[in-house]
């Protein structure tokens, strides 16, 4: 296919597709004459990749080259090349280690992996940026003085896990090629963390209904 066609087909605008192409964001296509070069669903896989992980999730054009760098590595497996770009999506600030409520936080999200067994991900001596999230969070709840002790965690942890393997179950029915499988794990946890607030809402005003309403 044709420039013009590669755009058309991944909804991505031409002159995005150029600049893409020049930060060597995706592969250049065969030349069939001096101005022109033709594109093969390859570049279309690529191209939805760098769209989600740019327009959808956020990232800056060095970690999406990150990523797909990692993407094209033999010596990764399929969970590292999924990590490595759920990873690059933002994660805010990262925590202050001068704040006493960070110390805190930290001794209880450590406590709370380790009842759960979970890892840190690809690199066992490797903190992934959630789990300074996860540090943040509760810092903030200790601070105001809210409940975060890790009795009070352990529930979200727990519901968290169940949807992690549907998450995984998602990506792997949205593609089969790599490509497809990284662009889903980005795509559907930045598209759906709106969708697990939403829901979350409204289930605590249906449960607060059954508790304390008239009717």
């Amino acid at each position: 296919m044709r420039l013009s066609e590669l755009s058309r087909q991944s909804g991505v605008a031409t002159a995005t597709v150029k600049f893409y192409l020049r930060e060597g964001l995706l592969p250049p296509g065969r030349r069939i004459t001096a101005t022109q070069a033709e594109y093969g669903e390859e570049h279309l896989r690529r191209l939805r990749l760098v769209r989600a992980l740019i327009q959808v999730g956020g990232v800056s054009v060095a970690s999406a080259r990150e990523v797909l760098t990692a993407l094209d590595n033999d010596l990764l497996d399929h969970n590292e090349r999924l990590g490595t770009a759920v990873w690059a999506l933002p994660h805010g600030r990262p925590a202050d280690a001068g704040d006493p409520a960070t110390g805190t936080a930290r001794q209880r999200a450590d406590r709370l992996l380790e009842l759960l067994g979970w890892g840190y991900g690809p690199a066992d001596d490797v903190r992934p940026p959630a789990y300074g999230m996860l540090v943040n969070a509760i810092a903030t709840l200790e601070r105001l003085g809210y409940p975060c002790a890790v009795e009070d965690l352990e529930p979200y942890a727990h519901a968290m896990g169940r949807l992690a393997v549907h998450d995984l179950d998602l990506v792997e029915r949205y593609g089969g090629t790599a490509d497809e499988q990284v662009e889903a794990a980005v795509a559907l946890t930045v598209l759906y963390e709106p969708v697990l607030l939403a829901l979350r809402r409204l289930a605590e005003a249906e449960e607060s209904r059954r508790r304390f309403g008239t009717q």
